[in-house]
């Protein structure tokens, strides 16, 4: 079910809705004023980085201390 972003032409007030079905765009209201002159928004994409950059540090094997060839191995033992 899509989230969409609606903009008030009365009030500007932005919003958001779910909307489960086109009929029930139709229904819509401003949640601050109740008009229903609604314009549908485009949504923007937003990410977040965790900072690290690509000179960050490869990553250390827990056992050893030493970088790490394969991270998805680390602390895996094959006896």
């Amino acid at each position: 079910m899509p989230i969409y972003e609606y903009l008030c032409e009365e009030c500007g007030t932005k919003f958001e809705k779910l909307v489960r079905r086109a009929a029930d765009a139709s229904e819509l209201q401003c949640p601050s004023c109740g008009r229903k002159r609604l314009k549908q928004e485009y949504s923007t994409f937003a990410a977040h980085a965790n900072g690290a950059g690509k000179s960050a540090d490869p990553p250390t094997c827990p056992n050893s201390g030493a970088p790490c060839g394969n991270p998805g191995m680390c602390g895996m033992n094959f006896n």
